[in-house]
């Protein structure tokens, strides 16, 4: 019930406005930003100025004191020059000292030179896109620069260069690394459209159940041809395939054709169930197969798995889904070999699918969301090896990493349980 004041209205009795306070609040929210301005304004000029006496006495150390004579001097005063530094996200100009040589060479001052090379502004650019900023707003996240000292690097196309080159490096880097120390038991292959293109990302587990990108490739589809290219590039980077490998791939013929041309019988395939299940279901008018299939796929053995799919074919042809039925069958055994190596439940669940590297290839669209005009592959595979390094900064090791034993044995009595050639 309302309660009503004296005068009638409909608020309680004593309550001030509400506009009353914010009067009130309004002159010391703005002292506080007056004053944090102020500081910020204080604390930079104070930097600038330190910088500018750390400049001043490196070159009186070389030269020596101005006017005064010396008789065995080495280098000479040589007037002032603007020299630019990082500061602030910004790059910013600040009067250092010129000395010469007696033969007339530039002297570097060592405080100028150990700045340069520190340079942080690549990476704060790169901090600030993997939070969501764009390059045309990256001016609008810094604090105001030194008024005293020119300013500049915060425009769009400054930041996009300072970009463009941090990531080209960096991804050179990336797919030139070698990879003889590695100890992989499965590789995890898919393929996603990014900007028109089909990027194919590989994505290695290790022994001790550590995840990692290794490589990556650009093409029209998933055909054979890069696909093959990109596992040739792996083998051409050491990577060490002595004894069987588990490759789960999400049902592209041609991630297939290349993991066993590449890597012959060391390919153990297996076939992504969950696209299984999606793919059949497009193909139905009503989706009611997903539970059934669901069930024959953690069914307690192989065959057991196997009877309930050739079950559920045998009926979708009966009932007229003709092309479901085939699909079904079609790659059925690939669907199912990770019930042939006895892991455990966990592991078997997460090597039925390519859930992970679908994650990665997430990451990827999410890095790359701001961006609205694509130049070239080289720019797109340069923001796919960001999004890439963006994914390895967040692997965890895989629950259940602790039995991965169990894949190393599946894989070795899967290798003597197939017939000599």
């Amino acid at each position: 019930m309302t309660k009503r004041t004296r005068n009638g209205k409909g608020t309680q009795e004593g309550n001030e406005p509400s506009g009353t306070l914010a009067a009130a609040l309004t002159p010391l929210m703005s002292g506080m930003a007056a004053t944090r301005r102020h500081l910020l304004d204080g604390v930079q000029g104070l930097g600038v100025r330190a910088l500018e006496l750390v400049f001043a006495a490196e070159a009186e150390a070389l030269a020596g004191p101005k006017g005064k004579h010396q008789a065995e001097r080495t280098h000479h005063h040589w007037g002032r020059t603007p020299a630019e530094l990082t500061f602030g996200g910004r790059r910013i100009q600040v009067q250092r000292p010129r000395v010469r040589s007696c033969e007339g060479e530039e002297a570097v001052l060592p405080a100028v030179a150990a700045w340069r090379e520190r340079d942080p502004l690549t990476a704060r650019v790169l901090a600030q896109i993997l939070a969501g900023v764009s390059t045309r707003g990256y001016a609008s996240t810094l604090e105001a620069g030194p008024a005293s000292a020119p300013s500049r690097g915060t425009s769009k196309s400054a930041v996009s260069r300072a970009l463009a080159q941090r990531l080209t490096v960096s991804l050179a880097g990336q797919l030139a690394q070698r990879l003889d120390d590695l100890d992989v038991l499965a590789l995890f292959l898919d393929g996603g459209v990014i900007a028109g293109q089909t990027v194919i990302v590989v994505l290695g587990l290790m022994r001790d159940g550590v995840k990692r990108p290794l490589g990556l490739r650009l093409g029209s589809t998933e055909n054979a041809v890069v696909c093959t290219d990109l596992l040739q590039d792996l083998l051409a980077r050491g990577l060490p395939i002595t004894d069987r490998v588990l490759c789960v791939i999400d049902g592209g013929k041609g991630l297939r054709k290349a993991g066993q041309d590449v890597l012959g019988t060391a390919a153990v395939i297996q076939r992504c169930q969950l696209h299984k299940a999606r793919h059949l279901q497009a193909l139905l008018p009503k989706a009611h197969v997903r539970a059934t299939m669901r069930r024959a796929y953690r069914a307690a053995s192989v065959t057991a798995a196997r009877r309930q799919l050739q079950a559920l074919a045998a009926w979708l042809e009966s009932n007229g889904h003709v092309d479901a039925a085939a699909s079904l069958r079609e790659g059925l055994e690939d669907t199912l070999t990770v019930l042939t190596l006895g892991l455990p439940p966990r592991l078997q669940r997460f090597f039925a699918t390519t859930n992970c590297i679908e994650n990665v290839i997430g990451t990827v669209r999410h890095v790359t969301r701001n961006i609205k005009r694509w130049r070239d592959g080289r720019m797109i595979r340069r923001w796919v090896g960001l999004g890439l390094a963006r994914a390895g900064m967040r692997f965890r090791r895989i629950k259940g990493h602790q039995d991965l034993t169990a894949l190393v044995t599946g894989l070795r009595k899967s290798a003597a349980a197939e017939p000599a050639a």
